[in-house]
């Protein structure tokens, strides 16, 4: 693992417990756009990781310093992700400058580097989350390309089945949405995120059976405590 530290950082709110992961793309035009930027002291942004398509991992923050990715942002209740989140960046143009399935090799590393993370906190699994799902009016990040099914299968993260119960109402969409940790300020656009990350193959904000089906699932997942991975050793970090 390579580091280049970034300044774009400072110390977690006090008593803060780091039991968040949030994953991004950079969104610009090439990584080594994306990484001067982020090493930018006149960007205020950063991250703890940045992961580029090769696979290669770089360290820019330490763990136990608050990163600046999340921005405004809501997730369960709790409105200072960064005070309890680690942020990874993967390398990726995104929606906006030509949006690109994630490679092999950064999906790889990424599983692994979320792996020993989700292990070293304890992160419960529906606590590793998208940029889009905490934010959902004003990102669009990791996206649909990213593979959070085979997150899941690799122990970091939830992915449900299709629950046999099915509400369509509104308001009942909106009470599955919150229970799960989304904001629903605009259900539009939160349903977006819950589809770009859990139905990806049609992310249209709109209710159907299929997301319904799938939002009730994730719900009965959150209900029957999916439990955190198990902690591992503490090591260095750096």
């Amino acid at each position: 693992m390579m580091e280049r530290l970034s300044p774009n950082h400072d110390a977690r709110s006090p008593g803060a417990v780091i039991d968040m992961l949030v994953l991004h793309y950079t969104g610009m035009e090439t990584g080594d756009v994306a990484l001067k930027r982020l090493l930018d002291p006149d960007s205020g942004v950063s991250a703890h990781y940045f992961v580029d398509e090769a696979g290669a991992v770089t360290r820019l923050v330490p763990e136990e310093r608050r990163a600046w990715h999340a921005g405004v942002a809501h997730w369960r209740g709790a409105a200072d992700i960064n005070a309890r989140s680690i942020g990874i960046e993967l390398v990726n143009p995104g929606h906006e400058f030509g949006y690109r399935p994630f490679t092999e090799a950064q999906t790889a590393a990424v599983i692994d580097l979320a792996g020993m993370l989700v292990a070293r906190y304890a992160i419960p699994a529906r606590n590793v989350v998208g940029h889009s799902d905490v934010a959902p009016r004003r990102k669009a990040d990791p996206g649909e390309f990213f593979d959070w099914r085979r997150l899941a299968a690799a122990g970091v993260g939830l992915w449900p089945e299709e629950a046999d119960d099915c509400q369509m109402a509104p308001e009942a969409i909106d009470a599955m949405l919150a229970h799960i940790g989304y904001e629903t300020v605009d259900r539009f656009q939160t349903l977006k995120a819950f589809q770009r990350h859990f139905r990806p193959e049609r992310v249209n904000g709109r209710i159907d059976f299929e997301t319904a089906r799938r939002l009730a699932g994730l719900v009965h997942l959150c209900e029957a405590g999916a439990p955190a991975a198990p902690p591992a050793p503490p090591f260095p970090n750096a």
